[in-house]
């Protein structure tokens, strides 16, 4: 396969950002180069038999000029985090089209062998993604400032509902309904809480 190059700093992406913005298309293409390794990674996760790797990089490149076309810093992560995701979704959207063609095509169809060998399902791809370093590194930098912002932007129900529904801070992740019969509430406005909480999250980052 191919070798690509290694991927641009955090101050050398910035740079291209900036100029990038400013129309600069060598930027752009920069950009676009320096992030091929992620879609060969992400690629690698659907290679069959049936799948050539070659055609499955295309693919997922065509998710890496759109994930550089749109991505604002403004989505508080790396570049790099914001493509992975694109490139999933074009290369889903190639595997879900193939399934409107064959008709015969399922969540539960092989598509691929992990390292050991073992089967992949489309839908193993879809529920139980291959955690990435930068995907860890990202989560760890969110992490951090939610950290900052749940104790300001939250009451003390909302605070509660949220640590507790998601397992932060190594707490273990409770249900709706588990929460609900904590605080001696209804399920659904226990629901009603965690939405507007979660807006409010949204707005904070």
């Amino acid at each position: 396969m191919k070798t690509f190059l290694y991927p641009l700093t955090l101050e050398q992406e910035t740079e291209c950002l900036q100029k990038m913005k400013n129309g600069d298309l060598e930027a752009r293409n920069e950009l676009i180069l320096r992030n091929m390794r992620l879609v060969a990674h992400v690629a690698k996760k659907y290679q069959s038999r049936e799948e050539e790797l070659e055609d499955l990089i295309s693919i997922g490149t065509i998710g890496l000029i759109k994930a550089v076309s749109t991505y604002d810093e403004t989505f508080g992560s790396r570049l790099a985090t914001y493509a992975v995701r694109c490139i999933d979704n074009e290369l889903l959207m190639y595997f879900r089209a193939k399934k409107k063609t064959s008709k015969d095509l399922s969540l539960y169809e092989p598509i691929g062998t992990d390292k050991e060998g073992n089967q992949i399902q489309l839908m193993d791809v879809m529920v139980n993604e291959e955690v990435d370093v930068i995907e860890q590194l990202a989560m760890g930098e969110k992490m951090e400032r939610l950290s900052e912002i749940l104790s300001e932007t939250l009451s003390g129900r909302e605070l509660f509902i949220i640590i507790n529904r998601y397992g932060l801070f190594q707490k273990e992740a409770m249900t709706q309904r588990e929460i609900a019969q904590k605080l001696g509430i209804s399920r659904s406005y226990v629901s009603r809480i965690e939405k507007k909480a979660l807006e409010k999250l949204k707005k904070a980052f």
